[in-house]
This record gives C-alpha cells, sequence and structure tokens, in this order.
C-alpha cells in the first residue's frame, strides 16, 4: 500500500458515486464517466488507483444479513485489558465476524457477528464467549433499524448537523423470526461472484458471469431480483475509512425513554454523518437503547455531530465510545467453506 495523493475534485465526487449510486448496468464505469464528464478509460484508472492506494476498499455487493435468513448482532464483552488483543484474536477468527474494535469503555471488546441460516446463533456466541475469556458478554440485537448505510463525503462538505432523507434501502425491515430465503444454484453461484471485488474492466459483469457460466445480463438480471426480494441492499463501495481521510469513528449511544423512542430513533438516523442507527436491548449495566455510528475526519467532526444530536433531540443521558483499535472489518462471506471448518473446531467441543 502506497501513501494516498491528494484527491482532486472529480476523484472526491467519483468515491461519491461508486459509494451513493453505483449502476447497475452492463457498462457501468462508461455511465459513471458520462455522469461525471470524463471518459471510461480514466474511471477505471482512479477507482484501480483508490483501491492500491488503500483508500477503495472493495465494490460489491452488499446483502442483507437478516433476509438472508442469518441470525446476527452486536455483541459488547468486557476483556481483562492485558489480554484484549489475544481475546480479539479468536473473536476475529470467526467467520462471521466482520467488525471488531477495541473501544474505551468497561465493555472494551466490541465485535458484530453473523450465524447461518439453521444455526444456533447463541451456541456460536457462547464459544466465543468462552474462548475468548470475557468475564461479561452481552448480546445486543437489533431491535428496530432506522438506518443502516455507511456514506462518507469525500468533497468535505457535510456540516455537523446536516440532515439526509433515510431512503427505503437503508431502513429494512427487521423480525424477530426472518426465514432463510429458497435460492436456486445459480443465485448461489451469483452471491458467490458478486461478494467478491467487482473486476476493473468495461463490461464487468460480463466477466463475472464467465466465471460461473452465465452471461452479464444474467447477472444483472440475477442482481435486480435479489433487490427486489430485499435480499441485496445496494452494490456500492466500502471505504478504509481512516486512509480515505476519516481518522474517527464513534458509537454515540443513548438512554431513551420508552416513550419516544421511535420518534428520536427516527430522529437521529436524519443526521447525515449517522452511517448506522439502531434500537437496541438495554441491561443492568448498559442503559443504552438507541446507538448511533458516527465517522469525522478527527474527534471534534464526532463530537460536533454528537453535539448536535443532544441539542436537537434533548437527551442528555448518553455516552461516546471511540474506536481505538481496529482488530477486523470486513465484509460477510457468505455459504463459504469457512463456516463448515469453524463448526468441526468449536461446537463439537461445547
Amino acid at each position: 500500500m502506497t501513501t494516498p495523493a491528494p484527491l482532486d475534485d472529480l476523484d472526491q465526487r467519483l468515491l461519491n458515486a461508486l459509494q451513493w449510486d453505483f449502476p447497475l448496468v452492463s457498462a457501468p464505469f462508461a455511465e459513471l464517466a458520462a455522469r461525471l464528464g470524463t471518459d471510461e478509460a480514466d474511471v477505471i484508472a482512479r477507482i484501480d488507483r483508490t483501491k492500491q492506494e488503500g483508500i477503495l476498499r472493495q465494490l460489491s455487493a452488499i446483502f442483507d444479513t437478516r433476509t438472508m435468513g442469518f441470525g446476527s448482532a452486536l455483541v459488547a464483552a468486557k476483556i481483562d485489558p492485558d489480554r484484549i488483543d489475544d481475546a480479539a484474536a479468536v473473536i476475529s477468527a470467526h467467520p462471521g465476524v466482520t467488525h471488531n474494535y477495541k473501544r474505551n469503555h468497561e465493555f472494551n471488546l466490541w465485535y458484530t457477528l453473523a450465524t447461518p441460516p439453521g444455526d444456533s446463533f447463541d451456541e456460536h456466541l457462547d464459544v466465543l464467549h468462552r474462548d475468548s475469556g470475557a468475564t461479561v458478554t452481552r448480546k445486543l440485537p437489533t431491535l428496530k433499524l432506522y438506518k443502516i448505510g455507511v456514506k462518507l463525503d469525500m468533497t468535505g462538505k457535510t456540516a455537523a448537523d446536516a440532515k439526509a432523507a433515510v431512503a427505503p434501502h437503508e431502513s429494512p425491515e427487521r423480525r424477530e423470526e426472518m426465514p432463510a430465503p429458497e435460492l436456486s444454484d445459480t443465485e448461489y453461484a451469483v452471491i458467490s461472484a458478486v461478494q467478491g471485488d467487482l473486476p476493473l474492466t468495461p463490461l464487468p459483469f460480463d466477466a463475472l458471469g464467465s466465471t460461473i457460466g452465465l452471461t452479464g445480463a444474467q447477472v444483472l438480471e440475477t442482481l435486480e431480483s435479489f433487490k427486489a426480494r430485499s435480499l441485496m441492499r445496494r452494490f456500492a463501495a466500502v471505504m478504509n475509512h481512516r486512509t480515505a481521510g476519516f481518522k474517527a469513528n464513534a458509537m454515540g449511544v443513548w438512554a431513551v425513554p420508552e416513550a419516544h423512542l421511535d420518534d428520536i430513533g427516527r430522529q437521529m438516523a436524519g443526521f447525515a454523518s449517522v452511517s448506522h442507527c439502531y434500537r437496541r436491548p438495554t441491561y443492568e449495566d448498559w442503559p443504552y437503547s438507541v446507538f448511533t455510528m458516527v465517522h469525522g475526519r478527527s474527534a471534534r467532526d464526532c463530537e460536533a455531530t454528537i453535539d448536535a444530536i443532544r441539542t436537537e433531540t434533548g437527551i442528555e443521558e448518553h455516552a461516546l465510545l471511540w474506536s481505538v483499535k481496529e482488530y477486523k472489518k470486513t465484509r460477510l462471506q457468505y455459504f463459504t467453506p469457512d463456516w463448515d471448518e469453524w463448526r468441526a473446531a468449536h461446537l463439537a467441543t461445547i
């Protein structure tokens, strides 16, 4: 990974487009070029450069974990600070752990865990609790999803108190029981292909299709069906936050009165700098019911957004948890052999 070169205006607008509105068409880079006033080769070259520099992590399908029938939850753990790195390594080895962070709190290790259809989420979590040596592990599933969608404004023009409408794909339905969808062999093959990085060629979906015996048009048709069934939220770029200039991320957690949860949750989700907003359960040692993730170019940016939320909503009881170390950040890989390998190594030993 090289030291990133400064991003010019076109780079910034391109990276925004890749995150916010990637075109699902046969020649997407040509369409992006037409929108941005350049040519296809320039778009491909700029994307390749930002990938090589570590600014852009991946360009791929973003599936909805729960609609795909997977169990999932945010997990908070209390770990002996002297062995937190070892504990994090144990947890990160699980194929369903996509995010794993050390935070500045008594609950000092936070991770997201997903488990495949038919598996017991609690069985997996029990293993991670035991093998990590956590003294306390709290399961924090989504009770209500108000917003999910990381969109880093690379132009730097979004104010701390700026608002943005929450798009339908950013607030997908959540029910306690969400059965796995019926998928054909072709659909499994397409999922396998599009969850990897999109090839940087003029006809990338043709290139993906050729690896699984389909045409590009068939791949795109399948992706549109995934969107219609809410299996796929969008096709988009994921940025490396820190390399992209967003060096701070903070989790604002709020003790919201029960009677006002939905109104306040939606209000908080309307802040443009909030990428995730959820209602989650509370415990005796955890009174916070609404979670807001904020990314900023500095700690001051994050604090400004949290302060704007506090001022507008009037919710005073809150905490701001900072990410102080990133152990893992990746996309969930669906239906891969890693799951069988992890089960064989761990579940039989409970």
